[in-house]
């Protein structure tokens, strides 16, 4: 029994974990289904932040890279900011687009 209980407090607090750092998918975190794209090369850090997982911090991070390196050429190269991994990026990767008009919004 105890050790049901502790199983059972360890899944909560990894969900609590994943929701709180915008890991968790929609069914875990309850977080609203993204319709359309980012355009990394034009957004606002505004913008940006509608995408799970990325919040004021990376947001700023990706202006910072898109100025250094005067645009992206490639979504990979989005790999280069600290703490978006290829899973994270792999996650994004429908709702983000290098051309066009910023269309995301969250259902």
């Amino acid at each position: 029994m105890k050790k049901n209980l502790a199983h059972a407090v360890g899944v909560v607090a990894l969900a609590i974990s994943l929701m709180a750092s915008g890991l968790a998918g929609p069914a875990l975190a309850g977080s609203p289904t993204l319709s359309g794209v980012v355009n990394v090369n034009t957004a606002t850090a505004d913008q940006l932040m509608v995408l799970p997982g990325i919040g004021e911090v990376r947001a700023r991070a990706i202006l910072e890279m898109r100025e250094a390196r005067g645009g992206f050429e490639s979504i990979d190269e989005l790999e280069d900011v600290k703490g978006i991994g290829a899973k994270a990026l792999d996650r994004l990767r429908a709702n983000l687009t290098l051309d066009g008009r910023t269309t995301l919004s969250s259902e």
